[in-house]
């Protein structure tokens, strides 16, 4: 048997859990107050994901750099190949909130997203 502790970020309470597996196979989840505990320590035990977020260059932009973050969450170990491929990237001003600055980011199927306006100047 296995044990693994959890803070749980489903809602705000922030319960901790606990995830108990027996030869990789979860047999129980406690502490949780709400049924999105119990779906948030499944899924972080079996296939943990997050949203990546982060910033890209602008040229031409009234700043210099534009947020961006993943539309979806992504698998955990893809969070750095995500990163090498958009620390080159440099778009042009202007960018508008949803604009997508990278297609497929890492091979996931989930587009990067400007979470910001970037005006021309």
């Amino acid at each position: 048997m296995e044990t693994r502790n959890l803070t749980c970020i489903g809602c705000p309470l922030g319960c901790a859990m606990q995830v108990t597996l027996d030869n990789g196979e979860i047999t129980s989840v406690t502490g949780n107050t709400c049924k999105r505990g119990d779906v948030y320590a499944r899924k972080e035990v079996t296939h943990p994901t997050r949203i990546v977020t982060s910033t890209v260059r602008v040229s031409g932009g009234d700043t210099a750099m534009v947020s961006v973050k993943t539309e979806h969450d992504i698998p955990k170990e893809k969070i750095m190949d995500i990163m090498k491929s958009i620390a080159g990237i440099q778009v042009k001003a202007p960018v508008h909130i949803g604009d997508i600055i990278l297609e497929n980011a890492a091979g996931t199927g989930v587009n990067m997203v400007a979470t910001k306006d970037v005006a021309a100047i």
